[in-house]
Formats: C-alpha cells, sequence, structure tokens
C-alpha cells in the first residue's frame, strides 16, 4: 500500500511545486510530509534547489535549466519525477528527531495574555500552566519568521482564538494560537496569546545553522522562576 495517497501536486511560481497532502493539520499526515522531506534530502537530487515543509504540504524549489531540452514544462517534467517516487517509494529514510526541554517564565510581566486566557477558558492561570507542560510538543514546520516554531497540539482546554490585531512582542515570547503553541525568536509583531517568556533563543544569526528547531523535533515545556529566568540570561549573554 502507498502511504502517500491521496496527494495532488501544483505549480508555485516558474520554479517550485507543492505537493498537498491535504489543507488540514493532522500530525500523520504532517509524517507523510517529513518523511519525503528528509527522503528528497538524502538523495541530493542537483535538480532540486531547496525544500521547504509544512503542515500537510512540501514544496520543492527546483532548478529549470535542467528542463530546457525537454518537450514538457520543467513542471511537468519535475512534477513527473516526484509522481513517480510518490508512487514507488514506500520505504523512505525516517530522520532522527531531536528532544528539547524548554524553560518558561509564566504570566507576571511576560505573560501579558496569561489572566485573558484564564478568564476565556475558566482555568486557573496554574491550570493553565500545568496543561501548557504537561505534553510534548512536535514542531510541524517553521515560518513566518526564521526559526519561528509551529507546535502542537496544545490540550483542548487551553486552546484561544489569536489576537484580532497583531501587538509589538519581545524575543522568547511563547504563545498560543488554536490549537498550536510556538516561540517568537525576536522583537516583532504578533497575534498569538502570550502566555511566557523563554531565555533560550531560538534563533542566533551568528550561528552556522542559525535556527535551533527543525520540523519533527519534540519540545516539552517547564516552569521557572523569575530568579531563574535572569540567571539564565545571565550565564548565556
Amino acid at each position: 500500500m502507498n502511504p502517500y495517497h491521496p496527494y495532488s501536486i501544483f505549480p508555485l511560481g516558474d520554479s517550485a511545486l507543492t505537493i498537498d497532502f491535504g489543507n488540514i493539520i493532522s500530525e500523520d499526515i504532517n509524517k507523510k510530509v517529513l518523511k519525503l522531506f528528509h527522503h528528497l534530502e538524502s538523495i541530493k537530487d542537483e535538480t532540486i534547489i531547496d525544500l521547504v515543509p509544512a503542515y500537510s504540504s512540501l514544496t520543492v524549489y527546483y532548478d529549470v535549466s535542467f528542463f530546457y531540452d525537454t518537450k514538457k514544462t520543467a513542471f511537468e517534467s519535475m512534477a513527473d519525477i516526484l509522481e513517480e517516487l510518490l508512487s514507488t517509494n514506500s520505504n523512505t529514510r525516517k530522520e532522527k528527531s531531536k528532544y528539547f526541554e524548554i524553560p518558561v517564565l509564566y504570566g507576571r510581566k511576560y505573560g501579558m495574555d496569561l489572566d485573558y486566557l484564564s478568564e476565556k477558558n475558566e482555568l486557573t492561570p496554574s491550570e493553565i500552566i500545568k496543561l501548557h507542560t504537561a505534553k510534548t510538543y512536535k514542531v510541524f514546520m517553521l515560518g513566518f519568521l526564521p526559526g519561528f516554531t509551529y507546535m502542537g497540539e496544545v490540550d483542548d482546554r487551553i486552546a484561544v482564538a489569536r489576537k484580532p490585531t497583531p501587538v509589538k512582542l519581545f524575543p522568547g515570547a511563547v504563545g498560543i494560537a488554536g490549537k498550536q503553541t510556538g516561540i517568537y525568536p525576536f522583537e516583532c509583531p504578533g497575534g498569538w496569546q502570550i502566555i511566557g517568556r523563554t531565555p533560550v533563543k531560538v534563533f542566533r544569526r551568528e550561528d552556522k545553522n542559525p535556527v535551533l528547531f527543525q520540523p519533527g523535533d519534540e519540545v516539552k515545556f517547564y516552569s521557572i522562576t523569575e530568579h531563574e529566568f535572569e540567571n539564565y540570561k545571565a550565564r548565556r549573554s
């Protein structure tokens, strides 16, 4: 049985295409996306320039010059290559994910929306923190900003709609939107409901690999005090 069906392939501009497995948030579908992503990475096909995994799709950027002498368009030629791979390859390599434990200072001056979430969902702040730290979250994808993580899924009891209007946020802001949770990598506008802040830098511009997390990684949050937060920052500054 082919693990990739059903799917569709459509063009994205003149040098990319997207393989779509369904426009939904699903851990099973995301596993398909990451399995294909790691396989295409491993074969190092020179026609492929870049690969961008998302929740339920994989975008493939390719070099159109390899298809100048074909009777088909570059999109048709690349789609044929991927169609063949999708129809025949059922044992792609699985990349080993990494596991991270991330400290968070919840509430106080950094969890600006914790009280709102408490009132909205009829839970105490302590109950929200307990529920948020109880699960191990999967990094489904990166996007919006370099290093911004889309993780899930949070417990239904702490799911909440995003803000109607984005506000200015600080680096390391930990938020919830719908059933997703994530970390803002640097100061920027954002619309997620912020419940805390981590002192961990999830994006380091100066590093060779500036992004801390990758799709498929696992993240577990734990609560720290303000003293621990300040000491953590001082040790790594």
